[in-house]
């Protein structure tokens, strides 16, 4: 393998997979929780998990190789960045990687479908077993933590009264508007599966009082109305142009006269060649939905005039899907 002179950045970027993968699997084995109570030896956590010794030894030795694990007298224990793997610490990334790794099956067939443009398969979250629902809301409020403040922090919602969460998912969002904005109170729309979790988040930030719940699928189920802003947070990526314009033409129909709908994704520049974080969710839809895909703002634009919404503004533009859309309800 090159890893030195002039073609070693090139291929990093051919091997970071192999990376990926081992800390996919430690994740997946749980690696990081079994060593959050402290050092164990080789021999005692192959004995605790059953797993094959020869095996985890490679494992582990690459997780400590890798900045994840330390390795000291034969036993293993958890770095920073290890422990932010475990389910037990309070800013665990865990859900996130997870889910990862439920995504990387589909990234294998990547090549096959672009030779022969077969369609991904059906991954929203109203299809998803539970454990993979339960990982995907979890990996969506890791995303949404930090940003999600900055975001409520960005916009100007001080003259809105109430505001519609489509797919609010826990609430991340919901929550940082709403510490935001005292005067705002909401509304989360989600699956009837994902709603006690929203039901649960709310009641640990005492936000309960402000926030009401509508169990349903905006794919089949309208938007509960009276609302002045209808925030669509990383949902139009996982569309097609045709399933927007009609979950435009919901939102619509939510808001009420001069309501604004508020969309965080991905704005790809005209060429679609940036940002770079964009190109890759563009691939990653494509491998995992059967029509998704990420948009500009002229392909953003175009479906939101279909929907009836004027004034359409680009107020934000960025690389960590951190891009703002408005739109004004006449």
């Amino acid at each position: 393998m090159i890893n030195h002179g002039p073609h070693a950045a090139l291929m990093s970027d051919i091997t970071g997979f192999m990376k990926s993968r081992v800390i996919l699997t430690g994740a997946e084995l749980d690696i990081f929780t079994r060593l959050d109570g402290g050092p164990q030896a080789l021999s005692g956590l192959a004995k605790q998990t059953g797993f094959n010794r020869r095996s985890l030894a490679r494992l582990l030795d690459a997780l400590a190789g890798l900045g994840f694990l330390y390795k000291k007298d034969g036993a293993y224990s958890l770095t920073g960045n290890g422990e932010l793997l475990s389910s037990r610490h309070p800013g665990s990334i865990l859900p996130m990687v997870l889910h990862m790794a439920r995504v990387w099956d589909a990234w294998g067939d990547l090549s096959s479908m672009v030779m022969k443009g077969v369609r991904g398969k059906h991954k929203h979250s109203g299809r998803m077993d539970p454990a993979a629902l339960a990982a995907f809301i979890g990996a969506m409020d890791v995303v949404g933590r930090d940003l999600s403040v900055e975001i409520a922090g960005s916009y100007d919602a001080g003259t809105c009264t109430r505001l519609l969460d489509v797919g609010g998912a826990s609430g991340t969002y919901t929550v940082a508007f709403l510490r935001k904005y005292p005067s705002l109170n909401a509304t989360i729309f989600d699956l009837g599966a994902v709603i006690p979790m929203a039901r649960e988040r709310m009641d640990a930030e005492g936000l309960t009082g402000r926030v009401s719940f509508a169990a349903g699928d905006f794919y089949r189920d309208d938007l509960p109305g009276g609302h002045d802003l209808v925030l669509l947070s990383a949902i139009i990526h996982q569309n097609d142009a045709q399933e927007n314009i009609a979950l435009y033409r919901k939102a619509f129909n939510a808001l009420v006269p001069g309501g604004k709908v508020l969309i965080r994704d991905h704005v790809m520049e005209e060429d679609r060649t940036a940002p770079v974080p964009g190109t890759l969710f563009a691939v990653n839809m494509l491998v995992n939905t059967r029509g998704g895909n990420t948009y500009t703002l002229r392909e953003i634009k175009r479906e939101l005039k279909i929907a009836g919404f004027r004034d359409v503004k680009l107020l934000r533009t960025g690389d960590r899907m951190d891009g703002l859309v408005e739109a004004i309800k006449p």
